[in-house]
């Protein structure tokens, strides 16, 4: 890849309508094509319970390891596209959705602007990125302590691995 050097970064995949495993693999294929990053890993898929207080069918959420040249700023954009091109729209937060691809994290840098928010804001606090990312990055530290010993902090109740392994999005 050229340019900057690669760096390690990782996505929450997820979506509860249409076929959302379908969509999930589509996004990381989307991801994966371009020249400048690349999917390492990927998690199983795990089915869990939507979260608030809207009501809506259970989502499918996986996280990927990614190599990307791309700056942060065009991860995002790389992100949106492949929502963009799976026929996302942003209805309510929190509700229903075909697609959803965040950006965990990025390497160790920070990001604090409306639009990009790195590490993400809320993943520490959610059971369905930490479950997936320790997965794939037993060993992370995030914030000094190891994401093994996060998800230890926060309720699994309801989640259970849908499709094992980290195949799934590979046609």
């Amino acid at each position: 890849m050229p340019g900057r050097d690669d760096v390690r970064a990782f996505l929450g995949l997820g979506g509860n309508l249409g076929n959302p495993l379908q969509a999930m693999a589509e996004a990381l294929r989307i991801v994966d094509a371009d020249p400048l990053t690349r999917v390492v890993a990927a998690s199983s898929v795990y089915l869990t319970p939507p979260w608030g207080p809207i009501e809506q069918p259970d989502f499918l959420n996986a996280v990927a390891e990614l190599r990307t040249c791309l700056p942060a700023r065009g991860l995002l954009e790389l992100c949106l596209g492949a929502e963009q091109k799976l026929k996302r729209i942003r209805m309510q937060p929190g509700g229903p959705r075909l697609i959803d691809v965040d950006i965990l994290l990025y390497d160790d840098e920070r990001h604090n602007e409306p639009d990009l928010q790195v590490p993400h804001p809320r993943m520490l606090a959610r059971a369905f990125v930490l479950l997936p990312l320790s997965e794939i990055a037993p060993d992370l530290v995030i914030g000094g302590r190891a994401v093994t010993e996060r998800l230890d902090e926060v309720d699994r109740t309801g989640i259970a691995v849908a499709t094992a392994g980290g195949d799934w999005w590979r046609e």
